[in-house]
């Protein structure tokens, strides 16, 4: 095959999928919070995930070795130097939401708002975001600048890095801790009744972070094709938007990377997926995914799990966009593995006559693109319209959207 993101299919094992709902606790603990030196922890705006960037916390925790280093300015450059060993008892490392939160006037916000980093007309920022679709977002740091690589998030003067604590223990969670109440709020200065320590309705750090977890009418899916099914998606969770201006930017194009998280965050939604990610991994995947990119534990599992492959250097090309038909032999083993999580066979039962494209009949991917549109019509004409599939086109938002709701649809019926 000329492109081959993904081989032969393979039931997916663990792994931890994005929902946008709240985590309910089994139990209600009373958290506080506890200072730390700010010169020895840093939060880090790290290239990844649907909208662009990702956060990153690492704390330095002993001095054998440096975490990272520091240069230029406006933005500060960061170069994370923990990846290049093991870092074990050396420094601490927060990549998603189990690991960090907000806390205003002394209380956890971890179920009330998400974190995400957004690129703003050439700025980079820290942005809590609320469920209540009503409440403006808060600013919590900037980047005062964008190079599109590792730069680090200067805080707010409102804002410090706390951790988090139980009955006078200090726990690996960070806060983004302000003295301020958050718009709403009324605070709590005795500690604040949360969920389990990992809590939280934000987003998955890999394929979700940033979105907008309140309502899904953005202002530009008006008059797209896959408006109805894009909101459909974002009320599942899979999906989102982007919550600094309310839009869904329907012509992105998904990257190799996010398409792998896009696609397994989705099967959370099938009864018996038990997925859970490694939260950290001490290996790379491939030669260019570091095992502190935001979307390396993904990879790494679903490589292991033959959902995806690289190519014969060895690369992964994760920021690579990702193609109309990569997408659709994705979407075929997930389909495979949604249908082995329900206890039945992995082979697709065709749901309606398969379609015949004008340009797929001697393409690498013609049997897949053929197959998939069978199947719940997940393989179907650009903008829905002619003859034309477009394999080698790259796979934008709406699109990947809409195919992978329809294949979650396909496996949940078959």
């Amino acid at each position: 095959m000329k492109h081959s993101l993904v081989r032969a299919a393979a039931a997916l094992a663990s792994s931890a999928i994005l929902t946008l709902g709240a985590i309910a606790p089994a139990k209600a603990y009373t958290f506080d919070e506890t200072e730390i030196n700010q010169d020895r922890v840093i939060a880090i705006a790290q290239p990844g995930g649907l909208t662009g960037y990702q956060l990153l916390i690492v704390e330095q925790v002993t001095d054998r070795r440096k975490c990272w280093s520091e240069s230029g300015s406006n933005p500060v450059v960061v170069n994370p130097l923990l990846a290049t060993f093991d870092f074990t008892g050396i420094c601490g490392r927060a990549t998603d939401s189990n690991g960090f939160s907000i806390r205003m006037a002394g209380t956890d916000l971890g179920l009330k708002y998400s974190l995400s980093v957004q690129s703003i007309d050439g700025n980079v920022l820290l942005i809590g975001t609320s469920i209540d679709p009503n409440v403006k977002p808060i600013i919590i740091g900037r980047t005062n600048g964008d190079t599109n690589g590792f730069m680090k998030i200067t805080l707010d003067p409102a804002w410090r890095l706390t951790k988090r604590a139980y009955q006078g223990k200090v726990l690996g969670h960070f806060y983004f801790t302000s003295k301020e109440s958050a718009p709403g709020e009324t605070g709590n200065t005795g500690g604040n009744t949360g969920g389990n320590t990992g809590g939280n309705t934000g987003g998955n750090t890999g394929g979700n972070t940033g979105g907008n977890t309140g309502g899904n009418t953005f202002g530009d899916i008006a008059t797209d094709i896959y408006a109805s099914e894009i909101k459909e998606a974002v009320a599942l969770g899979f999906v989102a938007g982007f919550a600094q201006d309310n839009t869904f930017r329907p012509q992105l194009a998904v990257t190799r990377e996010q398409l792998v998280s896009l696609v397994l965050e989705s099967l959370k939604g099938i009864q018996g997926a038990n997925i859970t990610f490694p939260s950290n991994i001490s290996t790379r995947p491939y030669s260019d995914v570091d095992i502190s990119r935001w979307s390396a534990g993904k990879v790494l599992f679903a490589r292991d799990n033959k959902i995806v492959s690289g190519y014969k250097d060895g690369t992964f090309k994760p920021t690579q966009p990702v193609t109309r038909a990569e997408l659709m032999a994705v979407l075929r083993r997930a389909s495979e593995f949604g249908l082995s999580a329900r206890g039945k066979q992995p082979d697709l039962v065709a749901k309606e006559p398969p379609k015949t494209f004008s340009d797929t009949q001697n393409h690498w991917a013609a049997a897949i693109i053929n197959q998939m549109s069978g199947y719940c019509a997940v393989a179907s004409a650009v903008n829905e319209v002619g003859t034309r599939f477009a394999p080698d086109d790259s796979a934008k938002r709406n699109y990947a959207a809409a195919a992978t709701l329809r294949m979650l649809k396909c496996v949940k019926t078959q």
